[in-house]
């Protein structure tokens, strides 16, 4: 039993490493979007799929994966929950070479900022706001919040400024 559990095991590692080794990469293109663009990320990049830029669906945003807290705002009244993949998540699928960023809103508000280097926390790109989607009224479709209540250090007037609701476009700079 002893020398088939060993067996077992050893073609368990062996199967993983071959896996591995023919698993895509994340650096892989990215697939062009299917359902209506509702960011789009530009300058600075590696990865595109529409010209020089790299454009995202509500469903490519979904795929790279979803962080959720809840949270007060300045701008909501009682705690509310945040659902969206991390600006992080962001910049590492279009292979941003930079963490300086410009996000620009639908009126054209706009600001830079230095992206965080940590993953989470940190700002989320989020696409709902207490489990719904958010129309274009209520800060949609996309508002990069931060967990404010987690951590002094994210209530700023600095991260208040940088908190850009109805978020269209992401261009990254250069350093």
């Amino acid at each position: 039993m002893y020398l088939t559990e060993k067996l077992m095991r050893g073609a368990l590692v062996a199967s993983v490493v071959a896996f591995g080794a023919l698993a895509p990469h994340s650096a892989a293109a990215l697939d062009a979007p299917v359902g209506p663009v509702v960011l789009s990320v530009k300058g600075n990049i590696t990865e595109t799929n529409n010209g020089d830029q790299a454009d995202f669906d509500t469903a490519m945003l979904e795929a790279l994966g979803i962080k959720e807290f809840q949270t007060t705002t300045i701008w909501t009244e009682g705690t509310k929950t945040f659902e969206g993949p991390t600006l992080r998540a962001i910049l590492e699928a279009v292979g941003a070479k930079s963490d300086n960023i410009r996000a620009v809103a639908l009126n054209d508000y706009a600001i830079e900022m230095a992206a965080p280097a940590e993953d989470y926390p940190g700002p989320v790109i989020a696409l709902r706001m207490d489990g719904n989607a958010m129309p274009v009224r209520n800060k949609g479709p996309l508002w990069l919040v931060y967990p404010y209540d987690s951590d002094p250090a994210f209530r700023t007037e600095v991260v208040y400024a940088n908190s850009i609701w109805q978020l269209r476009n992401i261009e990254v700079q250069e350093d």
